[in-house]
């Protein structure tokens, strides 16, 4: 039976990588076609499209009310871009940071954090657990619809202000973005989309009979294997954009994700059904908010992240994923 669910995970795994590369192909050949600047679909069609995988669960898992995997799914998706994705890079090619990225998409990134952290009120619940002892998979917050209305709503002021910000910058070359016609284009984005959606399907329910199989809790699986399942196609992604020398691409791919992953995907799974947070997830929210911070310092100190930084992110996310698993 375990063996049999295993390979359902990872048929769901592949169906969302592949729907998710046809996304981003249509969606970016589409761009291309009516002329976006180059900078626009790094941090929007990209990025959401290379998320699409973690929409799908986490928006599956909160309609099947599993809200522990659509919550952990975003918190651990973030912490393996920013970490992972970004620290693997980073030792690949030092990665040049431009100030815009530091000034508005590493503040965007911190502050939603910041802001969610506080609107669960994660400061008292450490602070009360701390002196307790923390039970991980004890409910003490919710994300309700209202909540959920709020992200969604400030990640379309976000969209809003890249393209106000953009508009008038000059277009990069898409020479390397392969042509495709609208037609194709719209067949890419929904045959895309069709395997993203049912990918997420077989995702959540084999990532749910594993854990109970395992003794592991949906917290856990969803911080590590469906995070980091859901999270290859922006590995994939910056991988290939920083070996073509498009940094900024890699960058910009992350932090649109995590933005993304953290506003649109968490409000529209709030809005489908309350997210229930429990104490581990508020210790996650925090240890994401730090993660954010510290890679935020690197950039900022010498407008770029150096293959020691990159070599140190990545330590850190494997002590991030030892504690997780340690601690539940």
């Amino acid at each position: 039976m375990m063996i049999i669910t295993i390979l359902i995970l990872l048929v769901g795994f592949a169906l969302l990588v592949l729907g998710a590369n046809k996304f981003v192909d249509g969606s970016a050949a589409l761009a291309k076609n009516f002329k976006v600047s180059g900078l626009i679909i790094g941090l929007t069609i990209v990025a959401c499209g290379t998320s699409a995988p973690e929409l799908a669960v986490s928006v599956t898992a909160a309609a099947e009310k599993s809200s522990e995997i659509a919550l952990s799914n975003i918190i651990g998706s973030n912490m393996f871009n920013m970490l992972g994705i970004l620290g693997i890079c980073a030792v690949m090619s030092p990665l040049v940071v431009e100030k815009g990225i530091i000034k508005r998409d590493f503040t965007v990134a911190a502050v939603s954090t910041l802001a969610v952290f506080v609107a669960i009120g994660g400061f008292s619940i450490i602070s009360h657990f701390k002196s307790t002892g923390p039970v991980v998979t004890e409910n003490v917050a919710t994300i309700s619809g209202l909540g959920g209305a709020g992200l969604l709503l400030s990640y379309i002021l976000y969209v809003a202000w890249i393209l106000m910000k953009e508009k008038n910058s000059a277009l990069e070359d898409m020479s390397s973005v392969r042509s495709y016609s609208n037609r194709q284009c719209a067949v890419f984005i929904i045959a895309g989309l069709i395997m993203i959606i049912v990918g997420g399907k077989l995702v959540v329910y084999s990532a749910k009979t594993l854990a109970l199989q395992a003794g592991m809790s949906e917290t856990l699986v969803g911080l590590t294997i469906v995070a980091i399942g859901t999270s290859l196609p922006e590995l994939v992604t910056s991988i290939i954009a920083t070996r073509k020398g498009q940094l900024g691409i890699a960058l910009g791919n992350v932090l649109g994700s995590n933005i993304f992953n953290l506003l649109f995907i968490l409000g529209v799974s709030a809005i489908i059904s309350p997210v229930a947070v429990n104490v581990a997830s508020v210790y996650d929210l925090l240890i994401l908010l730090v993660i954010t911070i510290i890679s935020w310092g690197y950039a900022f100190t010498e407008r770029k992240i150096t293959r020691k930084e990159g070599l140190i992110m990545i330590f850190m996310y494997v002590m991030t994923v030892g504690y997780a698993a340690m601690r539940i």
